[in-house]
């Protein structure tokens, strides 16, 4: 990744992600950008060829005929990425390291979302400081965006990443109602909840988890070195040790609940990108969560407003 320029990086995800992308969504993203969180503008008459998924069905029901939700977002589109790039992003065991997956994420979405004409802006958080870069349009912004993350200094150690840190610098800084990315592997100290709640109430927030296979399997090799990526700590272990493995299973199930409680309090869809998986694949996956919430939104809300 060093020895890449920003201008490369673009080039190869354009090539083999969002021409992909391009080809099996036919150039409809709005699922993947838009939620129910962004700026209600107005309401008005359905008219043919408005989507269907925007139907306000109380004030249909209560009409007698369908209406459709107006948002700002119709119009222009701010988006933020806030970005965990902590020691522990450096991680990795098999094809990329959690922060090669992070900079091919950012790469891809913020062409996506300049290509339509939108604005984007980021907050990097490097386990000491945090750095803001303010929203602008264009493809140059998405080049300022991947140099400072490629040439952004990686620390050896740092103090337990303090995620708190990142999403309150987001609270400060995005002033207007925005698409937010968090992307970060979330090994992070506790206290950030709070933040991401807040977050959530002011921006249309979306989870971007970094993992690595190897972060959930502990493989029976023997006695290894294990180093704390974030402190530099290095301990020495058994991983023949049964009861060993087991412990670290159980600590790997406790995480998942706690971050799958974390998400499902703050109301934000999470998308997982693997260093084994193909980008492409993962978000048509989201794309397809996402379009499926949106659904069973409207029909609850369709069954709420029909008489019993």
């Amino acid at each position: 990744m060093s020895k890449s320029r920003p201008e490369d990086v673009l080039h190869r995800v354009e090539w083999t992600v969002i021409r992909r992308l391009d080809g099996l969504l036919q150039g409809d993203y709005r699922t993947l950008f838009y939620g129910h969180g962004l700026d209600f503008a107005d309401i008005r008459e359905y008219e043919p060829g408005d989507d269907v998924r925007y139907i306000d069905w109380n004030v249909s029901a209560r009409m007698n005929t369908p209406y459709v939700r107006q948002y700002h977002e119709d119009r222009e589109l701010a988006a933020h990425f806030l970005l965990d790039v902590s020691p522990s992003v450096d991680f990795g065991t098999v094809n990329a390291l959690k922060r090669d997956r992070l900079v091919d994420f950012v790469a891809v979405l913020a062409r996506l979302l300049t290509r339509h004409g939108n604005k984007i802006g980021a907050i990097l958080y490097g386990g000491k400081d945090v750095r803001a870069i303010p929203a602008a349009g264009g493809k140059m912004q998405v080049l300022r965006l991947i140099h400072d993350l490629m040439t952004l200094p990686r620390l050896e150690s740092a103090p337990y990443t303090a995620l708190s840190e990142l999403l309150g610098a987001g609270l400060r800084t995005i002033k207007r109602r925005s698409l937010v990315f968090i992307v970060s592997d979330f090994f992070a100290a506790p206290g950030w909840e709070r933040e991401l709640g807040l977050l959530s109430r002011r921006h249309e927030v979306v989870a971007i988890r970094l993992e690595d296979p190897r972060e959930r399997e502990l493989p029976d090799i023997g006695t290894v070195v294990m180093t704390d990526s974030e402190t530099g700590e290095a301990v020495w272990v058994d991983t023949h040790d049964r009861r060993f493995r087991e412990r670290f299973e159980t600590a790997v199930r406790e995480r998942e609940a706690r971050l799958a409680a974390a998400f499902a309090r703050a109301g934000v869809d999470v998308m997982t990108i693997s260093t084994e998986g193909d980008l492409v694949r993962e978000l048509l996956k989201f794309i397809m969560l996402r379009k499926r919430r949106v659904v069973n939104a409207r029909a609850a809300s369709l069954l709420h407003a029909v008489p019993a």
